[in-house]
């Protein structure tokens, strides 16, 4: 419990710097861009791209900074281009997301299993379950009605996620780019 408290601690703390802020801004555009692309498989079922700069964030700034930035881009989104009703309970499930990935990436060596895992966690939690809470409340379908196609879903889209953010992030990390923006981050460590 003391490394979850320290680790929300720090990434809190990088809240208050304006390079963090600077950095979670130009990734929040990439991720408004990127949701665009995104692909309507269904009335309730939505390919997306936007994922991959709010892992970023999550994997930069952890679980504190990651889950207020999904939240704030959650809503942003919706105001940009509104998609079904507004209902709070997907905003919280994103925040929550951004809880997840943060503590599984913050800090943390960049493995392709992490990578799985955090992914496999956030997949069931908040997308199979979660989420799909959400649009049977919002819609008034029923839940088991419902599930069935999330769960193939997510389970055709946990793997390729999955490599699509390693490996970006290992490019990324490659071509200098976590070093460039973690500048000055060493003195806290």
């Amino acid at each position: 419990m003391t490394r979850l408290a320290t680790l929300f601690t720090c990434s809190f703390r990088q809240l208050k710097e304006a390079k963090t802020v600077t950095i979670c801004a130009m990734l929040g555009a990439a991720a408004i861009v990127l949701g665009s692309l995104s692909i309507e498989v269904g009335p309730t079922v939505r390919i997306g791209f936007s994922g991959i700069p709010n892992e970023l964030v999550h994997y930069l700034f952890g679980p504190a900074a990651g889950s207020l930035f999904a939240g704030a881009l959650d809503i942003l989104k919706y105001m940009i281009k509104p998609t079904g009703g507004f209902f709070p309970g997907f905003t919280l499930v994103a925040m929550l997301a951004g809880v997840i990935y943060g503590s599984f990436y913050y800090k943390k060596p960049l493995t392709l299993w992490r990578v799985f895992a955090a992914h496999l966690a956030v997949s069931l939690v908040c997308n199979v379950l979660l989420n799909t809470l959400c649009l049977s409340v919002l819609y008034g379908k029923a839940f088991m009605i419902l599930l069935p196609p999330r769960i193939i879903k997510n389970l055709i889209m946990w793997p390729i996620d999955s490599l699509i953010f390693f490996y970006i992030a290992k490019i990324l990390d490659a071509a200098g780019m976590f070093r460039f923006l973690n500048a000055g981050d060493q003195k806290r460590q």
